[in-house]
């Protein structure tokens, strides 16, 4: 979400004149975009918002705005007085209070010309406020488009409906045209977001939902894949998986948090489901979207060292995953967000190392399941959209949104080729193009 909000501020600010540095020093304006979903990531932007004083202290005129989630949308008074060398602080999503700040006096006339260049744009069957930033338009191949803005359900561990606002549904036509804007541009993927994406559309008296957003967003020529993240086990619909396997442009990976495997902790985190329940969850999907190839890839999202987690409520959570044999696990270690339900309730009584020892356990065991399963793509040919290219490989992705890489002198960006797999890791996969002698490569450079 935050990739896309930085787009949206970078094509904002070129529409004024301004053109990207790679470093703060050369800037007239840095703008710092925020997460604050874990403490880590928090304590990581007040760590970079203290290293820009000296830059404003030097250059008085230095413009520093401060976005997304650190400030979020209900005020932020705390850091204006903590931070009083920042001029703007922007809402997650919100590139408004930036631009009001530099065009000031302007702000009149730009609307006014803001209105005739969207006429002419609506002319034109294109929308240029949606232009991605300079140094990706052309290149860009995989791009996210945010269909749900906010949340409204409120689990106990998280924060971000305190600081992105309840759940917003973006309207159909907006959504169609963007993603008409970021083809014609060179765009071949995009990924639907929302915080629970399934949602799409619940907000919206008779309106349409993700399934019926995605066989629109399936007619648009040039498009050649579609995704969505994330959802949510207990929004996950039959109709929804019916598009899926229905339609050839959408992906079959899924992105489905179970974050624990415990009932009681799934309980205390406000989740809504049981450990079967997911369990039966994940049967249906691998049953209902069964596309040629290697079937549907799986996602989860697991927290360990919840509060009041004791060692078997774990090991319930590592005996899942290790029977679940899920695709992907994305780890984290439980931090207290303040202002959640968990924070003002429960107790952090499981230790920092104790945390860490449940985590290196469960990356241990999803390198093993990883293994395993990218063992059946060894000498298979798949289709590869690639993205760019790393050192002196392609690197691109398979329907199944494996990371694969190929050595060759052709240029493949934005193409989908097909490819034999020559080598396999738990993380990356390397092949050859279909017809063309494998390169001879090196391994050393694969950490990704």
């Amino acid at each position: 979400m935050n990739v896309a909000d930085s787009q949206r501020v970078a094509s904002a600010l070129e529409r004024l004149g301004y053109e990207m540095t790679r470093t703060p020093e050369e800037a007239n304006v840095i703008v710092m975009n925020t997460c604050v979903v874990r403490q880590s990531a928090e304590d990581k932007a007040y760590g970079r918002l203290s290293t820009l004083r000296p830059l404003k202290d030097q250059r008085p005129d230095l413009v520093i705005n401060l976005m997304g989630c650190l400030v979020g949308v209900r005020g932020h008074d705390m850091l204006k007085r903590r931070f009083p060398y920042v001029d703007v602080f922007s809402p997650p999503s919100d590139p408004e209070p930036l631009v009001a700040f530099l065009t000031q006096g302007e702000t009149r006339q730009l609307e006014l010309e803001e209105t005739q260049r969207r006429f002419e744009i609506m002319d034109n069957s294109t929308d240029e406020s949606l232009l991605l930033p300079a140094y990706e338009r052309g290149r860009l191949v995989a791009a996210h488009v945010p269909v749900v803005l906010g949340c409204s359900h409120a689990c106990t561990f998280c924060i971000i409906p305190y600081r992105r606002g309840v759940e917003r549904s973006r309207l159909v036509g907006d959504i169609l045209i963007e993603v008409r804007s970021l083809v014609a541009q060179g765009v071949k993927e995009i990924t639907f977001l929302g915080q629970i994406v399934d949602r799409y559309g619940k907000d919206v008296p008779d309106g349409p939902n993700l399934a019926a957003l995605l066989r629109l967003t399936h007619e648009i020529e040039g498009l050649e894949r579609i995704r969505f993240l994330t959802s949510h086990p207990n929004w996950m619909t039959d109709e929804l998986m019916e598009s899926v396997a229905e339609l050839p442009k959408v992906m079959p990976h899924i992105e489905v948090p179970v974050q624990a495997g415990d009932d009681e902790v799934l309980e205390n985190m406000k989740r809504g489901y049981t450990s079967d329940d997911y369990r039966r969850l994940i049967e249906k999907i691998r049953r209902k979207i069964d596309k040629p190839g290697l079937g549907v890839s799986i996602a989860t999202d697991i927290i360990v060292g919840f509060p009041g987690e004791t060692d078997a409520q774990f090991r319930h959570t590592y005996d899942l995953l290790a029977e679940l044999k899920l695709d992907v696990a994305h780890l984290a270690r439980y931090s207290t967000r303040p202002g959640t339900v968990a924070s003002r309730r429960m107790v952090d009584d499981v230790s920092e190392v104790e945390k860490m020892n449940r985590f290196r356990t469960l990356e241990q065991l999803q390198e093993q399941i990883v293994a395993e399963i990218n063992s059946r793509y060894l000498g298979a040919t798949v289709k590869v959209l690639f993205e760019e290219k790393v050192k002196d490989r392609w690197k691109g992705r398979t329907e199944t949104n494996k990371l694969v890489f190929v050595e060759t002198a052709q240029d493949l960006r934005g193409q989908v080729r097909p490819v034999r797999i020559t080598w396999i890791g738990p993380w990356s996969m390397i092949g050859s193009l279909e017809n063309e002698r494998p390169q001879t490569i090196s391994l050393d450079v694969l950490t990704v």
